[in-house]
């Protein structure tokens, strides 16, 4: 029977039953099976773009029937340009799924997708939250997101959370009288599921470590926790379980994109191979084999729309060995390839290797709920968090002994208390910037 989720699907022209079906089919494939029709979506997709896509025709040039390997990477710099010049023929405004990105990568844009082909996201979407018994039809989200703030925008969401069956906590202010305000929501409503930015939600699970309140004891109709958007670090994942009591799902996604990856019920995070094709590549673009660190490029295997082919998508990552092309697994995610602190020494290294250093001395003694890391100069970073009382003196000094034994010595830093840390306009935290 089909149900209220689905119908708004269906009335917005995203096919949702068909592409239900066709996902079906794609996972019931033997691996045999599958390469077969892994080799010929991909040809499919380049074939249809570089006959009906100019944007696409221009960024290939003049190769005729190029081998896969010798196709350009896309980046984020690529599409930053209007979105009429980036369609396929047959499709406009009118009869696509438009969106933009958040931004988060420091590169915007607006991207397109066929209606069907959203359609297969949506399906990808209700078959992976499925394994964790949730149904978008009747399954109550508590929604950890930021919100427009424009009156068309927000009243928009509004109604897409009625439709879908959320309630929106909004994540701009997450003082701890906001987060009671939370905590008696999950008293009086029967959630199912919470699903939202990973630092927002750890927020909340420190407010009920400090209260010592378990939520599935409040709330026992709860059923599983899915974090997106940020990095997820171990010991958050442990809190999280500990303050909760539900299982812990990560995902990892992009709007333009899909569901890349998502935690399955055997704690892997399994790559989405039915809808895309992962690859990881050195920085010459080879393709390198499982196990082995390098940048994350994806191949959008039904957008005819608009093309993501070989789309360079900005974060490192390895897949892991016991990878197959029908069930790749992805072993780390390491971060984005633009949140690099360069040091007064030419060493390049992750930003989030200070939020991981600092992050482990920190939460020692429990006083700091969240803090972000800015390079302002080669040799100079900003430290600003939030927390009952001032960092003092002692605990100062080990992060900077840490900072100096696993980076380099003779780093400043200055640190500063804030009441709230700055998120984006969508309520994103982002942990590690540069200003270089």
């Amino acid at each position: 029977m089909i149900s209220l989720f689905d119908i708004s699907l269906q009335l917005n022209g995203f096919p949702i039953k068909k592409a239900k079906a066709e996902l079906n089919r794609i996972v019931n494939l033997s691996e045999e099976d599958y390469a077969a029709f892994l080799q010929n979506k991909k040809e499919e997709i380049v074939d249809f773009h570089l006959k009906n896509n100019a944007f696409y025709q221009e960024l290939v040039g003049n190769k005729t029937a190029p081998k896969w390997e010798d196709l350009p990477i896309l980046n984020k710099q690529n599409l930053q340009k209007p979105l009429e010049d980036r369609l396929s023929k047959g499709y406009s405004k009118k009869n696509i799924y438009l969106n933009k990105t958040s931004g988060s990568s420091g590169t915007p844009f607006v991207f397109a997708k066929d209606k069907y082909s959203h359609g297969l996201t949506w399906a990808s979407n209700i078959m992976r939250f499925g394994w964790f018994g949730i149904d978008f039809n009747y399954s109550y989200q508590a929604r950890f997101y930021g919100i427009p703030m424009d009156f068309v925008g927000y009243q928009k969401e509004r109604f897409k959370d009625f439709l879908s069956r959320r309630f929106r906590f909004r994540v701009f202010d997450l003082s701890d009288d906001v987060l009671e305000k939370f905590l008696k929501k999950f008293k009086t409503k029967k959630f199912d599921y919470l699903n939202g930015y990973t630092s927002s939600i750890v927020l909340f699970s420190k407010y009920l470590e400090q209260k010592n309140i378990i939520l599935i004891e409040i709330c026992p109709t709860l059923k599983a926790c899915f974090v997106t958007s940020e990095m997820l670090f171990e010991s958050d994942k442990k809190l999280l379980e500990k303050q909760f009591g539900i299982p812990i799902i990560n995902e990892y996604g992009a709007s333009e994109l899909d569901l890349i990856a998502f935690e399955n019920p055997e704690g892997e995070w399994q790559v989405n191979a039915e809808t895309l094709f992962v690859e990881i590549l050195d920085e010459n673009n080879n393709v390198l084999p499982y196990g082995e660190e390098g940048r994350i490029v994806i191949t959008s295997l039904f957008n005819k729309a608009h093309p993501f082919i070989r789309y360079d998508i900005g974060d490192v990552g390895i897949l892991d060995e016991k990878s197959t092309p029908k069930k790749p697994i992805l072993k780390k995610l390491i971060g984005r390839t633009n949140d690099v602190a360069i040091l007064p020494s030419g060493k390049k290294s992750p930003g989030l290797t200070f939020y991981y250093v600092t992050k482990s001395i920190v939460e020692d003694d429990g006083n700091v709920k969240e803090f972000i890391i800015k390079q302002t100069k080669l040799d100079c970073f900003e430290i600003e968090y939030v927390s009952e009382n001032e960092l003092d003196s002692e605990q100062i000094q080990k992060i900077e002994n840490a900072i100096s034994l696993y980076l380099e010595p003779n780093l400043n830093f200055t640190f500063t208390r804030k009441e709230v840390l700055e998120r984006t306009n969508r309520g994103k935290l982002k942990q590690f910037k540069s200003f270089l």
